[in-house]
C-alpha cells in the first residue's frame, strides 16, 4: 500500500501529505547514509558522518518540497542530487581547504591542459612533475592532498545564463529544458565530458567507470585492478583534475 502511494505521488496523481513525507524520509535514509559514507572516506577525519547525514536529510526534505512530478525527472534522481548537494554545501561551509592547496590544484589543471595540447595526449605523471619542476614524490603528495577537494570540484562548474552563472547539475535536477539555446549548450557539455572520459588513460577511465557508474568503493576498485586503495584515490584525483581542466577551459571559452 505504501509503495503504491509513493508511486501515485511520483506520477503526480496524489498530493504529498505528512505520512508520505515521513515514509519518503525512512525510505531514503539508507541512500543518505550510503552517500555520506562515500564522501566521508575522502575528507579529513574531523568531519563527522553524522553531520553529513544531517545535511543529507535536509537535502531530502528540500527535494520532497520542490519535486515537480510533471518534470521528466524521477524522484530518486532528483533526491540524490539534492542530498549530495546539501552535503557538499556543508563541506564548502566548513572551508577546510587551504588557499595554497586550491592554488596548487588550479596549477595542476592548467598544466594538464597545456601539456595535452602540446603532446596530443594526456600527460604522464613524470611529465607533469617535470613541467611543474618538482620530484615525482612531491607531485604525488599534491595529488593526495587534492583528493578530497575534487569531491566538490565538478559540482561547482557552471554555465552562462541570463541569470548569471548557474551550476550545470541544477539544470538537470530542475529539468529546465525549455530554452533551446541552453539545451544546445548543455548537450555540448555532455559531449565534451563523454569525449574527455574516452580520452583518459586506460586505468583512469576504468577507475571513473567503476567508481561512478558501477558505484564501487575505492577499496573494491583497488581489488579489481590489483592496486592499493590509496593508488586508486590518486588515479581518480588525476582523472578529475584532467576532466575539470578541460571543462573549465570549454566553459570559459
Amino acid at each position: 500500500m505504501k509503495g503504491a502511494l509513493l508511486k501515485e505521488w511520483e506520477n503526480g496523481s496524489r498530493e504529498i501529505d505528512p505520512s508520505l513525507r515521513e515514509q519518503l524520509i525512512l525510505e531514503y535514509t539508507p541512500l543518505i547514509k550510503y552517500i555520506a559514507c562515500r564522501l566521508a572516506v575522502r575528507v579529513p577525519p574531523s568531519i563527522e558522518i553524522d553531520d553529513l547525514m544531517n545535511s543529507g536529510i535536509i537535502g531530502l526534505i528540500d527535494a520532497i518540497e520542490k519535486f515537480d512530478p510533471k518534470r521528466s525527472v524521477k524522484f530518486r534522481t532528483y533526491a540524490e542530487f539534492r542530498i549530495k548537494g546539501a552535503m557538499l554545501d556543508e563541506l564548502r561551509s566548513l572551508d577546510w581547504v587551504p588557499r595554497s592547496l586550491r592554488q596548487k590544484i588550479h596549477q595542476l589543471e592548467e598544466v594538464h591542459v597545456k601539456l595535452e595540447q602540446k603532446l596530443g595526449r594526456p600527460a604522464s605523471e613524470d611529465e607533469m612533475a617535470g613541467t611543474l619542476g618538482i620530484k615525482i614524490d612531491e607531485y604525488y603528495t599534491i595529488v593526495n592532498q587534492a583528493s578530497g577537494v575534487n569531491l566538490v570540484s565538478l559540482m561547482d562548474l557552471g554555465y552562462a545564463s541570463e541569470n548569471g552563472k548557474e551550476k550545470v547539475l541544477d539544470f538537470f535536477v530542475n529539468g529546465r529544458r525549455e530554452d533551446p539555446a541552453l539545451q544546445l549548450r548543455i548537450k555540448e557539455i555532455e559531449e565534451i565530458v563523454a569525449g574527455a572520459i574516452d580520452e583518459l588513460p586506460k586505468k583512469q577511465r576504468l577507475v571513473v567507470a567503476l567508481y561512478y557508474y558501477e558505484e564501487l568503493t575505492m577499496k573494491e576498485v583497488g581489488m579489481i585492478l590489483g592496486i592499493t586503495e590509496s593508488r586508486v584515490s590518486q588515479i581518480h584525483t588525476q582523472a578529475v583534475i584532467q576532466l575539470r581542466g578541460k571543462l573549465k577551459q570549454t566553459i570559459n571559452d
